[in-house]
């Protein structure tokens, strides 16, 4: 398949494959198949966490880091990665958030700013795309912002009691949605201005 050598913003290079078909992809897509495993064993079990949930959200966070670490370390690396890993990180925990909110655990204006922080960075993301003809890779803040909401939705799930852990996740959670959408803004500006982008 074609292959594309660019220079990222931040002066690493790296080999951009067309390939659809990857090992670090097929992780990325099931990383999206374990969500509606995840609330079915949950709502089956009582609501409460069993081996299964954890085992399945323990799925979920490690393959978050291993699409990437696979991409990288097999040279696999592609334009559809660059699309999938974020799309499953973002359709996982809308699903999981929704699910969550639904239940009273967590307020649902912390979901609806998350969503709108989502939708905006996609359509910049989208924009870019048009404009430049490819995807740009999610930022590294982007990936330190969904590793908070994990650890927000995971003290949320398996210490329902511990509110003040709660509150200190979601802040963190809101501070670094923040943060990395700023990053974000920062980078498309960047993009748009002709820099160049893996």
């Amino acid at each position: 398949m074609a292959n594309q050598k660019q220079m990222k913003i931040d002066g690493e290079t790296i080999s951009v494959k067309d390939d659809l078909i990857t090992w670090s992809n097929l992780i990325s897509f099931s990383r999206i198949l374990v969500i509606i495993p995840i609330i079915y064993f949950h709502i089956r079990n009582d609501y409460q966490i069993n081996f299964t949930v954890t085992a399945l959200i323990f799925y979920a966070i490690i393959s978050d880091y291993l699409d990437g670490l696979v991409a990288r370390k097999m040279n696999q690396v592609t334009e559809l990665g660059k699309i999938l890993d974020p799309v499953a990180d973002k359709l996982i925990a809308f699903f999981l958030f929704g699910y969550i909110v639904l239940l009273g655990w967590i307020p649902l204006w912390f979901f609806v700013v998350g969503v709108i922080r989502d939708l905006l960075i996609m359509a910049g993301s989208l924009y870019i795309r048009k404009v430049r003809g490819k995807v740009a890779m999610a930022v590294m803040s982007g990936k330190i912002s969904v590793n908070v909401l994990a650890l927000y939705g995971f003290s949320v799930f398996f210490f329902p009691e511990a509110d003040p852990l709660h509150n200190f996740f979601m802040i963190a959670s809101l501070v670094m949605m923040i943060l990395s959408f700023i990053h974000y803004c920062y980078r498309y500006i960047q993009i748009l201005n002709g820099a160049d982008f893996n």
